[in-house]
């Protein structure tokens, strides 16, 4: 594999990780997604314990408001702190 395709299967591998631990093994709850906030992007996300944190995050991935994050929910968030690292980036370089 690539180091691109390595890491796309770690993301997928991380969201595996906690979405098996509670009800659906493929979707993610809201105690699941702040059990991964916490652990997998403690350096990432401001306040991550922060329960009215975590509330607004789970609250916009959810979509479809059935209770649960899927996968293609999650790759939102993925999205959005992937784009925040590239942009942190650049403002370091200029620095």
């Amino acid at each position: 594999m690539t180091k691109l395709e390595d890491h796309l299967e770690g993301i997928i591998n991380v969201y595996h990780h906690y979405s098996v631990r509670v009800g659906d093994y493929d979707t993610l709850s809201r105690g699941e997604l702040k059990r991964l906030i916490t652990k997998e992007l403690a350096n990432t996300i401001k306040n991550n314990k922060d329960q009215a944190t975590i509330d607004k995050i789970f609250q916009d991935l959810d979509t479809n408001k059935d209770g649960e994050v899927t996968f293609n929910e999650f790759i939102k968030l993925v999205s959005t702190v992937l784009l925040t690292a590239h942009q942190d980036i650049h403002k370091e370089q200029e620095s």
